[in-house]
């Protein structure tokens, strides 16, 4: 039975149909989408034909549709996580050269990690994150790093949705999870041996921004063994350490004293004479309303 909709904003009725893709389920069906948002039939036709004429999804050859690149283009303009990305792409890079399991990068979403980077290799242990994937915090090494330093109310709020067991090591109660973010907090280290696979164990460390914050959380998924998780983490401190350097010399400094609060500049990952002609070349771009478009800015 679909949900009910009264009183809901058109903008979350259009919202429920991009989300009901996942990375398991990237092509759906008129009818897949209209049983997974909840939605009749005739409203989800709508509202898909709506997503169409945006971009915002693709029809297939077949009558599936996929979610569209115009997604994609919104998402590579935020100077929040992307920015981030590009920021720690290199330290990730030379970590994994080092511990050549899996590397991966997350940030805080609600009560989830919200993965933004992951390096592999094909042999590597098995590992349940993707780009753009979420994991409950309290599961993963990245997300217990995440939570310690999160206010009390996200804990409390994780907590209150119920600790889902992936595996008999996963932290299940509210009083083994408190204590374990308050070693956390005084290590500096969240090890999770076999909480998502028992073959894996997760290793992570804190991110800082320029101000001393957690910014994000930067973690190893190795084999779930007896050896020492020592070496791991130096390479994800060192790693971690150098995100924050280059951090610092991205951020936006010169706008505003809250302009740390804004996150990396948009031309992070960019060399300087690159972005001066990206700027030349959008102030020589139509204004508003003129259907000119720019490198830097999309549609004018």
């Amino acid at each position: 039975m679909a949900r009910r909709s009264a009183g809901e904003s058109a903008l979350h009725r259009h919202l429920r149909v991009l989300d009901a893709f996942d990375a398991l389920r990237p092509f759906l069906t008129l009818g897949e989408l209209a049983r997974a948002a909840g939605l009749p039939l005739s409203t989800t036709h709508r509202l898909v034909g709506e997503l169409l004429q945006e971009g915002m999804l693709e029809r297939m050859p077949d009558r599936t549709y996929r979610l569209g690149v115009r997604l994609w283009e919104y998402a590579s303009r935020t100077p929040g996580a992307l920015g981030l990305r590009e920021v720690a792409r290199p330290w990730l890079a030379a970590a994994h050269a080092r511990i050549r399991q899996h590397l991966q990068l997350g940030v805080r979403s609600g009560t989830d990690v919200l993965f933004i980077e992951r390096m592999s290799t094909k042999d590597a242990v098995v590992n349940a994150t993707l780009i753009g994937g979420r994991i409950p915090l309290h599961a993963s090494s990245i997300g217990l790093v995440l939570l310690a330093h999160a206010p009390d109310a996200v804990i409390e709020d994780t907590i209150a949705q119920g600790l889902r067991a992936y595996t008999s090591r996963t932290i299940a109660t509210g009083a083994g999870l408190r204590s374990t973010l308050r070693r956390i907090r005084a290590d500096d280290v969240a090890i999770a041996p076999g909480h998502i696979h028992l073959e894996s164990r997760g290793i992570a460390v804190p991110v800082r921004g320029p101000d001393g914050s957690v910014y994000a959380a930067m973690g190893a998924v190795v084999r779930n063994d007896d050896s020492s998780a020592a070496p791991v983490v130096e390479v994800l401190r060192v790693a971690a350490a150098g995100v924050t350097r280059s951090l610092r010399d991205v951020y936006a400094a010169d706008v505003d004293e809250n302009a740390a609060l804004h996150g990396p500049r948009p031309d992070a990952g960019v060399s300087a004479r690159s972005w001066e002609y990206i700027a030349a070349l959008d102030a020589r771009a139509p204004r508003a309303g003129s259907g000119g478009a720019t490198a830097a800015g999309g549609a004018r």
